[in-house]
């Protein structure tokens, strides 16, 4: 027994400094990022400044013309910043995570693009003396005879297409596959942006520092796409030639799909994790979908699972064994990856459980050291499994029926006229003291985070991946 207890503890105390190695690395990697980029932000305005940009604010078309480079310059670096950041870099994933990274790429884009059109309007006018009439007459001259400004303009028509469809009213409207074809024309965009700064902008070329700093900043972010959403992607299909096993149907509108390829232990997949899929089974298939793993690695095979709610997640029903597949990642730290505690509870709604079950069997945990919370309208998902696990590992589990009983509550109506909090309160007591996951439509997971804060829950133990693109 002494011995057992021994391994026991050695155990614990490896996981813990595992998991605190991991949480500093990640937090350095996020502070250094950030550094990098307000750092570039300085370093533009203070050679800005040092170009007589505050002096040539003293007149109206020179202070027009001022602005416009500054707005440019910050524009420029914002522009880079959002490519690397959407670039899959393994290393600002596992920081970051898909869920910041996506709410950073959005807030950063739609910053450089209104700091882009500014740019536009203030350089066209003030080349036009100050007169606002005069402007069109001259930013068509700019266009027609201006060094790279055909590109630029066609680069930010690419942008404004992207912008446009990117504004919330727009994506509802579109598909997921069509958006995600759509927004690959912002790397189309940055790149007809290069020719017009770099031969008309002195910003860029008027000293070895500025030219060095500007090729260095552009050749990271083509790097990154080159390397993260080409190069790896291409090797990693390459490399294990996954291909579909079979298609089993798991009720009410929701089927698994289950998958095989080669070497896929080292595929660097972690249970909770999810991938960009493409089925070469027809048209179509060139439009990435996003798919959490429904169950822990094994290094034999893959498991997703999928509702159907497009045409894209539909036509997985009719995948035939055998079809190649190509992917994309893995992505998201809803993973083992942020955790700081060694109690969990994983709550989920619908098919937002799927990562979660993948997690209730992949994470280590004693029995009773963790707790499985899911509500579901009609049934439960994967049911037996998540009993076995109860029976086999000491998972507690909590179901809670019916539809979801207001805009302002996470709970099913099945439950009763209960207080979300109270509720919580009840059913987990020591709900602080453990990393919540969670995984669901975004509006029912920010009811669930509310709970979760006015229960004295600290935020890097509250891990989300928002069940929504």
């Amino acid at each position: 027994m002494a011995t057992t207890v021994s391994r026991a503890a050695v155990g614990q105390r490896a996981h813990h400094l595992d998991h605190g190695r991991r949480a500093r690395l990640d937090t350095s990697v996020r502070i250094a990022t950030e550094a990098v980029l307000w750092l570039s932000l300085l370093l533009v305005t203070c050679w800005w400044v040092g170009d007589r940009g505050i002096q040539d604010l003293g007149a109206w078309a020179s202070g027009l013309i001022s602005v416009g480079r500054l707005t440019g310059l910050v524009a420029s670096v914002l522009l880079l910043a959002q490519v690397i950041a959407m670039a899959r870099v393994p290393v600002l994933e596992r920081a970051f995570g898909q869920d910041r990274l996506a709410r950073l790429h959005r807030l950063i884009g739609f910053t450089s693009f209104n700091l882009m059109l500014v740019h536009i309007v203030t350089i066209t006018w003030g080349y036009a003396g100050g007169s606002l009439g005069a402007s069109i007459a001259t930013l068509w001259d700019l266009t027609l005879h201006s060094p790279g400004m055909l590109l630029a303009v066609a680069g930010t028509a690419c942008l404004v297409m992207v912008v446009v469809t990117s504004v919330k009213a727009a994506r509802r409207k579109l598909r997921y596959e069509s958006w995600h074809l759509l927004h690959l024309y912002a790397y189309l965009g940055v790149g007809l942006a290069l020719p017009h700064q770099l031969w008309t902008g002195q910003q860029f070329i008027s000293s070895p520092a500025k030219t060095a700093f500007w090729w260095t900043t552009w050749a990271a972010a083509a790097g990154a796409v080159l390397v993260w959403r080409i190069g790896r992607p291409v090797a990693v299909n390459l490399r294990h030639q996954l291909k579909v096993s079979e298609v089993v149907e798991e009720g009410h509108g929701i089927w698994s799909v289950h998958l095989s390829g080669r070497r896929l232990d080292r595929l660097g997949h972690e249970a909770g994790q999810f991938f960009t899929w493409r089925f070469l089974s027809g048209p179509g298939w060139s439009r990435a979908n996003p798919y959490s793993l429904s169950a822990a690695p094994d290094a034999r095979s893959l498991r997703i699972t999928i509702q159907g709610v497009g045409d894209g997640s539909a036509a997985t029903r009719h995948l035939r064994p055998g079809t190649r597949v190509l992917v994309e990642g893995p992505f998201g730290r809803l993973s083992s990856r942020p955790r700081t505690r060694r109690k969990v509870a994983f709550i989920g709604a619908g098919v937002g459980v799927t990562p979660l079950r993948a997690l209730a069997e992949g994470l280590d945990y004693a029995s009773g050291e963790a707790v499985y919370v899911e509500r579901f309208r009609d049934r439960p998902l994967f049911a037996s499994e998540i009993d076995h696990l109860a029976a086999r590992r000491g998972l507690g589990v909590l179901r809670l029926p019916g539809h979801r009983r207001g805009p302002e509550s996470w709970l099913g109506d099945g439950i009763g006229m209960v207080d979300d909090v109270d509720a919580l309160r009840h059913w987990i007591p020591d709900i602080a003291d453990r990393d919540v996951f969670v995984c669901g439509p975004t509006p029912w997971a920010d009811s669930v985070r509310r709970s979760l804060e006015a229960l004295g829950l600290p935020d890097d133990q509250f891990h989300l991946e928002a069940f929504a693109w």
